[in-house]
């Protein structure tokens, strides 16, 4: 992994429950650029421990979450355990209280 994959995984890794943060949080907080959060999703699936990564606390910005058919049941349901309140749309209705800063 690159120093800036590295960090980025470092980071989700360190995500706390019952938090979310953006793509774009997790890029500039690794020290990316305006583009790097377009790379963030490639190079967390590259990542040597996939299960360890708490997929559902990284989230689009404003809060839009990514649900499929396939996963949309048991993300829905971590949310729930985590005090993230998600709307029938996919967004995040109390994104200002559960979006964590790594500042």
């Amino acid at each position: 992994m690159s120093p800036f994959s590295l960090i980025v995984y470092e980071l989700a890794l360190s995500i706390p429950e019952g938090t979310v943060v953006t793509y774009g949080d997790l890029a500039r907080a690794a020290g990316g650029g305006a583009m790097a959060s377009r790379s963030i999703s490639s190079i967390l699936g590259k990542a040597p421990n996939q299960r360890a990564i708490p997929w559902h606390r990284i989230v689009y910005a404003g809060g839009k979450v990514w649900l499929t058919p396939e996963h949309e049941k048991k993300r829905r349901a971590l949310y729930k355990r985590e005090g993230i309140i998600v709307d029938a749309k996919g967004r995040i209705t109390n994104f200002e209280d559960v979006h964590h800063s790594f500042d």
